[in-house]
């Protein structure tokens, strides 16, 4: 499909890039039907590597030839949008990153079951919202040996383009879903749940009992209030990381690499 020269902001086709909310994209009534943006050159790539289906592409000219001239070729396909900076940043809203965004079509949600069947390291996300954090954990995950990531239904969407642009594509190397049961349903899966809070019961994170375990979900809790009362009350451990200097806490991203490190089942490469 030859590359097609954009002018104007009602360019058929390209709302998908600059007119549609996240809400939208995600399209809850038709999920099948879900789109996700995808951002730079090197995100595409692990996409597209991992299997994702492309559906379009925006590309500053220079880079049609350029930094993104593999991913043009690899998806001559697709509709491939181009035109001037300034009319793509106002289309989109913003600065492209590398001058490329590829619009994504969302995959079949995996279920709970199927993320943890072969899992040993699980973390679970209770509440966190804000798309940095997320992207950052789910970095975190693919690099320190987590085999899957559950989420419950009040957390940030991993596929919003900021998130996946922060986890530089680790969204897509590590299984996820949403989880709706409680931390009992891991339980009757072969699960021990370690909720990360500061309480009075509360475990040092090196407590060897941690590492010992063959199947472990780590909690983690929002940026603000932390994890509910019910739900640290039903794990079967509640965890903390010793600090020093009077601090209290770590911002969520930050306190779950040190989690993932410390509590990996396996060594890492």
């Amino acid at each position: 499909m030859p590359v097609i020269e954009i002018t104007s902001l009602e360019h058929p086709g390209v709302d998908v890039f600059g007119a549609l909310t996240e809400a939208q994209l995600r399209n809850r009534l038709e999920p099948d039907k879900g789109i996700f943006i995808v951002e730079s050159p090197k995100v595409i790539r692990v996409a597209l590597e991992a299997g994702y289906e492309p559906l379009a592409l925006l590309c500053e000219r220079k880079h049609i030839t350029g930094d993104a001239a593999d991913i043009v070729a690899r998806c001559s396909d697709i509709p491939i949008y181009t035109g001037e900076r300034n009319l793509l940043a106002e289309l989109t809203g913003y600065t492209l990153t590398r001058g490329v965004l590829c619009a994504m079509r969302r995959p079949v949600p995996q279920s709970v079951e199927e993320v943890c069947r072969n899992a040993h390291r699980v973390v679970v996300i209770d509440g966190v919202v804000d798309t940095t954090n997320i992207g950052a954990i789910f970095r975190s995950a693919a690099a320190l040996g987590i085999d899957g990531v559950l989420l419950t239904r009040n957390s940030c969407d991993p596929l919003n383009r900021r998130a996946v642009r922060v986890s530089m594509g680790s969204v897509f190397l590590v299984p996820w879903a949403w989880m709706d049961g409680s931390l009992e349903e891991l339980g009757r899966m072969g699960f021990r749940t370690a909720a990360m809070a500061l309480t009075d019961q509360s475990v040092p994170l090196d407590y060897p009992d941690l590492k010992t375990e063959p199947r472990l979900a780590i909690v983690m809790g929002t940026e603000g209030d932390g994890l509910p009362s019910e739900t640290i009350a039903k794990a079967d451990y509640v965890v903390r990381i010793p600090m020093a200097h009077g601090v209290d806490s770590l911002n969520v991203a930050a306190a779950s690499a040190v989690a993932f490190w410390e509590l990996r089942s396996r060594d890492l490469p």
